[in-house]
């Protein structure tokens, strides 16, 4: 018998991978903040509980999907959180993005208290979530992981156990890097080419069959000259990541220089009232920059 789930945080991401849990057969207890969520799948089988001590009360193995550190530590370690309803024997998966730092903090806390934890950040945006094909890098014992692999092949398709507790938020940090500077590429070479009068639609499919072929070039790419921001992951996110991934470098003295630059692009997209859009929308500030848009051109 499949061991019972507790799911907390229900947003662009949980919601929907917390949905195709209960899909598979798996019997979810669910929490969140705002109670719409909740709601919606108490509707669809769910079980719905008022705090995160509520949920580990009631489940082997409880799911967190927040935003950030402070969140995770609260939900957690805080007053009426995990830990005080939890048993030992039992399990947390944390699934969000966060410090390392504080991943490794809190699976302390956990094991004194006879509980294994994972750090299982994901990649994939909303329509990962939605389709189950996130990638997933994870990190904790193996023996926990072996245990919670039949959930995490509900949720994602590319499934890498890296190593122990930390390991997953390093490897978040790695994946936040590469997709951030790359729409940052992408962005500019649009641009470049709608400045210069050529078809940006077809530099894009130009680019898509040679060397500097990418999912970023093929999704983003497309966002962009549909001139689609709606989020799949908000800008103001990517900026938390990459402050994240700098504050690691600093940590074991790696100088991360280009990842510096985007950042503060990212953070000029914030401030310009833009945080809630798609992390795509890099593309507007080098379009203001060159006092140029991209669009195809017309067929």
């Amino acid at each position: 018998m499949a061991e019972r789930v507790g799911f907390i945080g229900l947003g662009i991401m949980g919601k929907p991978m917390a949905r195709n849990l209960l899909k598979a057969g798996y019997s979810l207890v669910v929490h969140n903040r705002s109670r719409g969520p909740v709601e919606e799948l108490a509707k669809e089988g769910a079980t719905p509980a008022s705090s995160p001590r509520e949920v580990a009360e009631q489940a082997e193995i409880v799911i967190t999907m927040l935003p950030d550190s402070p969140e995770v530590r609260q939900v957690i370690l805080g007053e009426n959180g995990v830990i005080e309803g939890i048993r030992p024997g039992c399990i947390v998966v944390d699934m969000s993005t966060i410090s390392p730092i504080v991943t490794k903090e809190i699976a302390a806390a956990l094991a004194a208290k006879g509980v294994s934890m994972l750090d299982a950040p994901v990649s994939g945006g909303e329509r990962g979530a939605i389709e189950g094909t996130l990638s997933i890098m994870v990190g904790g014992p193996k023996e926990t992981f072996e245990r919670v692999l039949p959930i995490f092949q509900v949720l994602g398709k590319n499934i890498v156990h890296i190593g122990e507790n930390g390991a997953g938020q390093v490897t978040k940090a790695c994946n936040q890097i590469v997709v951030a500077v790359t729409i940052q590429a992408v962005s500019e070479a649009l641009v470049l080419a709608a400045k210069s009068g050529v078809d940006p639609a077809k530099v894009r499919q130009a680019l898509l069959g040679g060397f500097a072929q990418s999912r970023i070039l093929e999704v983003h790419g497309q966002r962009i000259l549909e001139r689609n921001f709606k989020p799949g992951f908000k800008a103001r996110l990517h900026l938390k990541d990459l402050g994240i991934a700098l504050a690691t470098g600093k940590a074991v003295g790696v100088p991360l220089l280009t990842t510096s630059l985007v950042h503060e692009m990212l953070n000029a997209l914030c401030a310009a009232g833009r945080e809630e859009w798609d992390h795509s929308a890099l593309v507007t500030l080098v379009e203001e920059l060159s006092h140029t848009e991209v669009r195809a051109a017309a067929t």
